[in-house]
């Protein structure tokens, strides 16, 4: 629970506060102090007098009522405090900077567990413990540096570990990105990620709130909370911004090593991401590269304009942008030629416009002015201007603070000197903006941002899904594992998924009549086997009765066959959607193409379901294969939008029928506007 006395106490006590500021007692002292903390600041300390300047209780019997306390004493000492404090004091929050919890040991943990039944006792908030504390701008209750500007349009930063949250931090301030509030939750006992978040979502007021979150998750707790919460903020108007560490199996092992958390699969935390509109992030400059560009006003399009004078950075903005699907346009036209003629000979303006390394401040105003006013097709604006040693850069700079001001596009601002022109971006910064050193960074972030999807709506697509019929289905079947061919087709078709025309039997004159029905050729491959083309249990484009026969022979004599499946052979793009179960966040939903797509390329999309169209489209025009779905060099593209219903009418029907642990449609075949399901397997356990 998040109360009043953690957010905004009228008093604070710290266990274990000190002179000494190279350790957290006292460095959390002097940042409250100096945080300008309004209430009265208290110490607990029985071997000191006085703490920089404050009188100091040696004992917590001496200590007046008191609404926070912060611990930084030995983990062995915390229960007792908590108990003293909550029932004797009126401490109804609590932050708990010590260490050796249920991190480290067993015993740990049961400390710990002592500390969170006293809390919930007596209605009390905790914060931590393994934590660096909770900062905003009514109290610095942390012990590290730096401390970030802080406004209320900064940024709400929420951490799950202490030591990376000081990292980004750092990394922030460099870029001049402010914040409102910073929250390292630690061991998360009580409060942890999706409670601030719930929190926020719960009290939020357009008017005064942060519209930006900024998030360090190593352990997803509760992913139905943390989707619910943050696509509801996302919805009235925030941004969010995430790493999910630990997501690979040697990632998950160092997260286990330093938080006691368990990773989950990347696949599940890519599409929990997806479906609350979240913007992915791997790293630390990334995630402040995003959250300096939510700090500026939201893109309206794909199409920028590069001002600078250096011709190469230019370049690499252009490559990055353009591989990410955004567009930098050629100009054209009489403006352009307006243009050029306002700036020195040799400048170029067909975009990027160079004004060259002896363009001036003034050169560098008009440029941005023609993209702002002049340039209709541009909807935003880079600006790459360091320190040639040719002009004076706090003129220029002032030149860009104006136009800032000013223009009603995003302007971008790229100012790389950060050593030879240390004092002059500082400058800058200090009047509120944000900087981006590097051209490619914030390319590869805007990709990511422009990529990332709305949130779904809640609502389940269950238009022409038999989810009874799927459900009896389901529940006759008798033992765990892969059913049968027969159950699986009928599970397929109660959701309304195509299927190719196929004859299952262990007669070999009911295979022949259906291939000779259907037509030739056919594909012939075992019943039985789960992995059928390791036991060569697979022929293709079998094109008579007798090729038919000798194959059925063959196949029935694989070990654990009980049959043979005959199907029409269909030609075309093949494709594949999967799903697996995944604990605590449902089924986790691939797509992609088939065959060597998937099994060697690995380029696959995921989505969480229940999926809607919106999500299945933009999981499919997430393929690094997409322009094969397209069509590319003359071959047509396929049906997407049967593409998308399918996987959406597959996610449905997973919906009721959470006992379906695996799921393989592998391949589909897309042949002219149709799809059908050539083969599929499905594993139950309940």
């Amino acid at each position: 629970m998040i109360n009043q006395q953690l957010l905004h106490p009228e008093s604070i006590v710290v266990v274990g506060g000190s002179n000494n500021t190279h350790k957290p007692g006292g460095a959390i002292v002097r940042n409250l102090i100096a945080g300008n903390y309004p209430g009265t600041l208290r110490i607990i300390n029985p071997k000191e007098d006085e703490v920089q300047g404050i009188k100091v209780f040696h004992d917590a019997k001496e200590l007046p009522p008191t609404e926070l306390a912060i611990l930084v004493v030995p983990a062995a000492m915390c229960p007792a405090y908590a108990e003293e404090l909550a029932s004797e004091k009126g401490v109804r929050a609590f932050i708990i900077i010590s260490a050796g919890f249920s991190e480290e040991t067993q015993k740990g943990a049961e400390l710990e567990k002592e500390i969170l039944d006293t809390c919930e006792r007596y209605n009390a908030a905790l914060i931590g413990p393994n934590c660096i504390g909770l900062l905003n701008a009514y109290h610095h209750s942390v012990f590290t540096k730096p401390i970030p500007r802080l406004t209320p349009e900064g940024a709400d930063f929420i951490s799950g570990s202490g030591a990376t949250a000081v990292f980004i931090l750092e990394s922030a301030v460099t870029k001049g990105l402010a914040f409102n509030s910073v929250w390292s939750v630690g061991n998360g006992k009580q409060i942890g990620i999706e409670d601030v978040l719930e929190y926020m979502d719960v009290h939020f007021n357009p008017e005064t709130d942060s519209r930006v979150k900024l998030l360090y998750i190593e352990n997803i707790a509760n992913p139905d909370k943390l989707l619910f919460h943050a696509s509801s903020l996302i919805r009235k108007g925030c941004r969010i911004a995430a790493i999910k560490a630990g997501s690979s199996e040697s990632g998950s092992r160092a997260a286990s090593s330093h938080t006691g958390a368990i990773a989950s699969s990347d696949s599940a935390v890519e599409a929990l991401f997806r479906k609350a509109g979240i913007v992915r992030c791997f790293s630390r400059e990334e995630l402040t590269t995003v959250g300096s560009i939510f700090m500026l006003p939201e893109l309206k399009g794909k199409n920028f304009a590069i001002v600078t004078h250096a011709g190469g950075p230019g370049v690499m903005l252009t490559d990055a942008l353009s591989k990410g699907g955004l567009c930098v346009p050629k100009l054209e036209g009489p403006d352009v030629d307006e243009l050029k003629s306002k700036l020195y000979p040799g400048a170029a303006v067909s975009n990027p416009i160079d004004i060259l390394a002896t363009g001036t401040p003034e050169h560098l105003g008009i440029a941005i002015d023609y993209c702002e006013k002049k340039f209709n097709e541009i909807d935003a604006i880079f600006v790459i201007f360091g320190t040639p040693g040719l002009v004076t850069l706090y003129k220029a700079y002032d030149v860009l603070h104006q136009k800032i001001l000013e223009c009603k596009k995003p302007i971008f601002p790229i100012l790389p000197c950060q050593h030879t022109a240390g004092p002059e971006v500082e400058e800058f910064l200090k009047k509120g903006h944000v900087n981006f050193s590097d051209e490619v960074t914030l390319a590869t972030a805007l990709t990511q941002i422009m990529k990332t999807p709305s949130p779904a709506p809640p609502e389940v697509e269950l238009y022409g899904v038999d989810f009874i019929r799927i459900r009896s289905i389901v529940d006759s079947a008798k033992e765990n594992g892969y059913i049968s061919p027969d159950s699986v087709r009928e599970i397929l078709s109660c959701a309304g998924i195509p299927l190719v025309a196929q004859k299952v039997s262990s007669d070999k004159d009911e295979i022949i009549a259906f291939a000779e029905k259907t037509g030739f050729p056919v594909v012939a491959k075992v019943v039985g086997p789960i992995h059928k083309s390791d036991v060569g249990g697979v022929t293709l484009n079998i094109r008579s009765r007798e090729h038919l026969a000798f194959e059925f022979d063959r196949l029935m004599k694989i070990p654990d066959a009980t049959g043979v499946m005959v199907q029409q052979m269909l030609s075309g793009t093949e494709l594949f959607i999967g799903a697996k179960y995944e604990s605590r966040f449902g089924h986790v939903v691939l797509c992609g193409l088939g065959g060597i797509f998937v099994e060697v390329l690995k380029d696959v999309s995921s989505g969480l379901a229940p999926l809607s169209y919106a999500e299945a489209n933009s999981m499919i025009r997430s393929l690094r294969g997409y322009r094969i779905i397209k069509g590319t060099r003359g071959k047509p593209g396929i049906n997407e939008q049967k593409f998308a219903e399918i996987i959406v009418r597959l996610s449905t029907l997973l919906r009721f029928a959470t006992e379906i642990k695996e799921m393989d449609i592998n391949p589909l075949i897309a042949y002219g506007s149709e799809i059908s399901a050539v083969d599929a397997r499905i594993l139950i356990e309940k």
